[in-house]
């Protein structure tokens, strides 16, 4: 079986501060780095690093940094024969950290935006066990797919960034992952991370009973949501340098469980234990721990 993950590839560029600027002010940052990243990429490498077989299917320019990501994503034992190359820039994000780990992102789509229901076919899923996407690309060819007709195909959507249009594709998700700022977002309800607020509004996006909802909650942890039961899951302690691409950690380490054959709980007992392991280093594709990582951890 295998994990199939649909999505963005960005070049991250990262400057570290002391503190993250406010409106209209000029600030030094003491450096620089450039690293493999956006959310489609980030969650293979997390789910390839796991254990799990993964492709990636995505776009990207015909451009240096192109060939740096899929070069990356090749090794970390990503299938890169998805990923098509455009004429449009390689997508970037620019990313500023503070010294108290909390980030802010701008992100230019470049080619991610091109990509196409052709890109994104059925036949690209394959006999996958996972699909897995998120909503940094053009939405369209991700809301076909999902709405295809995938027999045994678990569909897994991380509804980030927050996007009104995203909710279209809540009914055809087996599991809907998203953090409590997204949740808010999506039912119009005020942020917190008290659990049974969390649930309630978790509830009022469920479609069927099959379903399940993931709620990230970064230090309290995480949430699964049914119409049956709710099962918490508790932050582990980890020494925080750098937030960004913990998400999708979680995400890709979560899928990787399923296609294992783990049940839902026991896949986000790995993908948190996998999220406080990459937020202990800096960066975002390059920071996903490994699978005897994982299990040293647990």
């Amino acid at each position: 079986m295998s994990v199939c993950v649909v999505g963005a590839i960005n070049l991250d560029l990262v400057a570290r501060v002391s503190a993250l600027p406010q409106r209209g002010e000029t600030i030094m940052a003491s450096s620089l780095n450039r690293y493999p990243g956006g959310k489609g990429a980030n969650q293979a490498v997390a789910a390839a690093r796991a254990g799990a077989a993964t492709r990636m299917v995505g776009r990207v320019g015909r451009d240096e940094a192109g060939d740096w990501l899929v070069g990356f994503l090749g090794s970390a034992s990503v299938d890169t024969r998805g990923i098509a190359r455009d004429d449009a820039p390689t997508g970037q994000a620019f990313i500023t950290v503070g010294d108290d780990a909390e980030n802010c992102i701008v992100v230019i789509a470049g080619a991610n935006a091109k990509l196409s229901v052709v890109d994104a076919a059925p036949k690209r899923v394959g006999d996958a066990r996972v699909l897995l996407a998120q909503l940094e690309t053009a939405l369209p060819p991700v809301a076909a797919l999902f709405a295809a007709n995938l027999s045994g195909c678990i569909k897994v959507l991380n509804a980030a960034p927050a996007l009104p249009e995203g909710a279209s594709l809540f009914p055809y998700c087996d599991v809907l992952i998203l953090n409590e700022t997204e949740l808010a977002a999506y039912t119009q309800l005020a942020l917190t991370d008290e659990l049974e607020a969390v649930t309630v509004a978790a509830r009022t996006l469920l479609s069927r009973p099959s379903q399940s909802i993931v709620v990230t909650l970064g230090a309290a942890g995480a949430l699964i949501v049914s119409t049956e039961a709710v099962f918490h899951v508790a932050a582990r302690p980890a020494q925080v340098v750098d937030t960004v691409g913990a998400g999708d950690c979680f995400c890709g380490v979560l899928a990787a469980g399923l296609d294992e054959g783990l049940t839902l709980q026991a896949a986000v007992v790995r993908a948190n234990t996998a999220a406080a392991l990459a937020v202990a280093r800096p960066g975002a594709a390059n920071a996903m721990p490994t699978r005897a990582e994982i299990d040293a951890a647990i």
